[in-house]
């Protein structure tokens, strides 16, 4: 962002209601809990920020005034800054929420993964449902004790906290491995406050089959039950992580728009974690969206192999070109930290993105990158993103769509008001 202008108003104000609050400081760090030392929620990797002209950046900051702003995907969480205490600060179950980033995002509502994704606090792996429903409560538990970020569970509430200032956070899950087979664990984590919910992570599940798995076959039987439940509780269904023939079975059989949440075109990138045009088609098609990501390694181009918002970009642009401007949308998937560290401690613990039908896929060059410039963190990713549009000449109608009304289209067909 330019370096001449002050703080945007928007930012001005979340920062007064923030009033400096810290994840559990109605606590003794120390005594009640373990404090590490943790990234700093701005300014991590110094001279990484862009700079736009301010004709942009005017337009930009104006833009986020009167219109909602949303971020399909993103993990509000604040890393240790030390990778190598990732582990030990998962399993502490009180992974902190970086406030004073979120009040500069210039996002309205985020669709939060939050830190159930790696829910290993009793469990020595991922998804283990004691683990998820700590986490999710956890979470809500901090947020109880400051004013600027507030759970939602309705488009009233998200409408009333942007009046007011506030950020709204809409809870996640990355998977449903944590119900096992028992459906009605899906009417407990709506009572929790999840409003979408991904079938399957990499690895499969009693539903349906992941992405990075061996073989794909559509939903299970269970699956299909679980579709069902999740359209009568009014969950909105997800399929970035699922294999191609489970995310196309569910959109078969949803009675509500399937979206991708976080993820790219394959078409741009041949890797499972991409999605292929059909998928990308049959979603836009039951009313859904493509989020676009940027997570390290992920939206690359072979015009763009070094990590950047210009790839990432491209995939949007792409999809855009498939689909229809009304079916896409921003997912970032970033968070405050080392994201690249992150994958790196964690990885192993999930199915790998080249670990497709056990053969790895071949891939045009790329560079790997520390991080993603541009798209470091929720801070920056959505509003660069937006800046990256109006340098283009994109029409503010457009942009309204790629930033935040094509996903409360959707969120208010599968929760209504």
């Amino acid at each position: 962002m330019s370096t001449e202008l002050p703080l945007p108003a928007k930012t001005v104000r979340r920062l007064e209601l923030w009033d400096s609050y810290r994840s559990y400081q109605y606590l003794e760090a120390g005594e009640d809990f373990r404090a590490f030392e943790l990234a700093p929620a701005l300014g991590r990797v110094p001279g990484s920020a862009l700079e736009w002209s301010e004709d942009v950046e005017v337009r930009a900051r104006d833009f986020e005034e009167r219109h909602p702003v949303i971020s399909a995907h993103d993990h509000l969480s604040l890393r240790p800054a030390d990778p190598g205490d990732f582990a030990d600060y998962r399993r502490q179950g009180r992974e902190s929420i970086p406030y004073e980033g979120i009040a500069h995002s210039g996002v309205d509502l985020f669709f939060d993964g939050g830190p159930a994704a790696v829910s290993m606090i009793r469990s020595h792996a991922p998804w283990d449902w004691d683990d998820t429903v700590s986490d999710l409560a956890m979470r809500q538990a901090d947020l109880a004790h400051q004013r600027l970020v507030t759970p939602i569970r309705t488009l009233e509430e998200a409408d009333r906290a942007r009046a007011g200032d506030q950020v709204g956070v809409v809870l996640t899950l990355e998977s449903a491995s944590p119900i096992g087979n028992d459906i009605d664990r899906l009417d407990l984590l709506y009572g929790l406050g999840v409003r979408l919910l991904g079938l399957v992570y990499s690895e499969s599940n009693q539903l349906g089959s992941g992405l990075a798995d061996t073989g794909d076959t559509g939903l299970t039987l269970l699956g299909r039950r679980a579709l069902r439940r999740m359209n009568d509780l009014g969950i909105i269904v997800d399929v970035s992580h699922s294999g191609d023939a489970t995310a196309l079975d569910a959109v078969r059989r949803s009675a509500a728009p399937v979206v991708i949440t976080h993820a790219g075109s394959r078409a741009l990138w041949p890797t499972p974690r991409m999605k292929p045009d059909d998928v990308i088609r049959a979603c836009a098609g039951s009313g859904g969206f493509i989020g676009v990501e940027a997570a390290p390694h992920t939206t690359i181009t072979a015009q763009h192999p070094r990590h950047s918002l210009d790839s990432v970009m491209e995939h949007i642009e792409r999809c855009v070109d498939l689909v229809g401007i009304d079916h896409v949308a921003f997912g970032p998937d970033t968070n405050f930290g080392d994201h690249t560290a992150w994958h790196r401690t964690f990885a192993p613990l999930f199915g790998k993105d080249d670990a497709h039908d056990g053969k790895a896929p071949e891939l045009p060059p790329h560079e790997e990158v520390a991080y993603v410039r541009g798209c470091e963190n929720p801070a920056e990713a959505v509003g660069n993103m937006i800046r990256w549009l109006f340098e283009r000449g994109y029409s503010e109608a457009d942009v309204a769509k790629l930033a935040g009304g094509n996903v409360r289209r959707v969120a208010e067909t599968v929760w209504g008001r």
